[in-house]
């Protein structure tokens, strides 16, 4: 579970990073790209699947461990001052991560199923080269013909020429909806909790947990995984839906 739970934290660096392309104002030309350098690059296509794998033997394994310490102890202590040797978040484990596989399961169904079988617009994007920040943008039709992502180099008008299935637009409009906003930002709470206790946790089952590097460890499961990463993601939805 530990290195199932790392594995998804690492995931989580990579993801932010590309999802940073949402901050840009280039009408989601730089997004599009990331994501079609996403579900198409073979590498990450194969991390991809152990991504998804990741995530589903995480929960099996989680409801496993629950079923078994209940198992083990059928009725409660009569006295339990949980607060006085363990932290909230270490407390209630299982309540943050059911918060964080509803809200994957209706994140994945709302963008990664989308992209994949949504029948999403295209959009092109023309980029003159003497001036990067001269970006046309055209919704691109609907036709029979599927069209596919391109990028290249009109000489002659001296631009860039990028055709891409246009994620974004499905991306502002979702966090158009309040609720949905709502939804990500608490899920993004949740994950800093869990984060809190996981990432530490899943350290010291590794054996990772001398009083040399340790330190670091706490450093870096606090400020980095547990603050400024769930911090960025949820700006993403409340930047949209306040600029949009």
């Amino acid at each position: 579970m530990s290195l199932t739970g790392l594995f998804l934290a690492l995931f989580l660096v990579v993801h932010l990073i590309g999802n940073l392309q949402l901050f840009k104002d280039d009408a989601g030309k730089a997004f599009n790209e990331y994501s079609y350098f996403m579900t198409h690059f073979l590498p990450i296509k194969i991390v991809s699947y152990l991504l998804y794998a990741s995530i589903i033997l995480h929960a099996v394994y989680a409801l496993l461990i629950t079923w078994y310490n209940k198992k083990a102890r059928p009725v409660g202590y009569a006295q339990y001052n949980g607060s006085a040797n363990s932290s909230w978040s270490s407390r209630n484990m299982g309540i943050l991560g059911t918060i964080l596989l509803i809200f994957i399961v209706v994140h994945m169904s709302n963008f990664w199923a989308q992209y994949h079988w949504g029948g999403l617009p295209y959009t092109q994007y023309e980029t003159a080269l003497q001036n990067p920040d001269a970006v046309r943008v055209t919704e691109l039709p609907v036709s029979a013909v599927e069209l596919m992502h391109s990028s290249y180099i009109d000489a002659q008008a001296g631009t860039q020429i990028v055709v891409a299935k246009d994620l974004y637009k499905v991306v502002t409009e979702s966090f158009s909806q309040l609720w949905y906003v709502i939804l990500y930002v608490v899920s993004m709470i949740a994950m800093g909790f869990h984060l809190y206790h996981g990432f530490q946790s899943g350290f010291q089952t590794l054996g990772f947990d001398h009083n040399k590097y340790f330190p670091a460890i706490k450093f870096l499961g606090l400020w980095v995984f547990s603050i400024i990463i769930p911090a960025m993601f949820a700006a993403m939805p409340i930047y949209i839906y306040l600029t949009r």
